[in-house]
């Protein structure tokens, strides 16, 4: 039997998260044009599909991730640096109905993207510890889950720092992809 991930409430505003060097707040028009410049840098989209995305896919992929927040009590927050301001890229939980074996339908899917310069300094570890905060308190009860390609080896590093492990290889959108599950934390 499928999970059911329940709607969460939801209060009319996405929840700020605070971290040491990061804010993850709800996502802002201003974000679109570094969101688009993201996904526009070969050293970003390599593990993302392979092609840089036009403007309005890129707009309608920020519109989707965003979007979860009214129509489930969850979705993804933009990842701001403190120390400048600066847009980072994004990370969150998400149900997107993905056609893939094992499904993953009902179980909370956290994914981040964080642009190349942001690369290499923990930011992405920092932000995914504390969406799984907020997670392991507004879930029921029930594992998370993450879809990384098998030659991400930072994404991979991330997702075990935060508790990660593989349960199945499989493939997605003809492209072959790693299944990670992690228990939630509560005691």
């Amino acid at each position: 039997m499928q999970p059911v991930l329940p709607h969460l409430p939801y209060t009319g505003t996405v929840p700020i998260l605070e971290t040491e060097r990061l804010t993850l707040r709800g996502c802002q028009p201003a974000d679109f044009a570094p969101f688009m410049a993201m996904w526009s840098e070969p050293d970003f989209y390599r593990f993302l599909g392979q092609k840089p995305l036009s403007e309005e896919d890129a707009w309608t992929k920020m519109l989707r991730t965003a979007g979860h927040w009214p129509l489930m009590g969850f979705g993804y927050w933009a990842v701001e640096e403190n120390a400048t301001g600066r847009f980072l890229g994004m990370v969150g939980f998400s149900d997107f109905k993905r056609a893939i074996e094992p499904s993953v339908k009902g179980l909370p899917e956290i994914g981040w993207v964080l642009a190349p310069r942001a690369h290499g300094q923990g930011y992405a570890t920092e932000a995914v510890r504390a969406a799984l905060a907020w997670g392991d308190t507004h879930f029921p009860p029930l594992r998370t889950v993450c879809i990384i390609g098998p030659d991400n080896r930072a994404s991979l590093r991330v997702a075990e720092k935060c508790g990660y492990r593989l349960y199945a290889r499989t493939i997605y959108k003809e492209e072959p992809v790693l299944l990670l599950a992690r228990q939630e934390a509560r005691l």
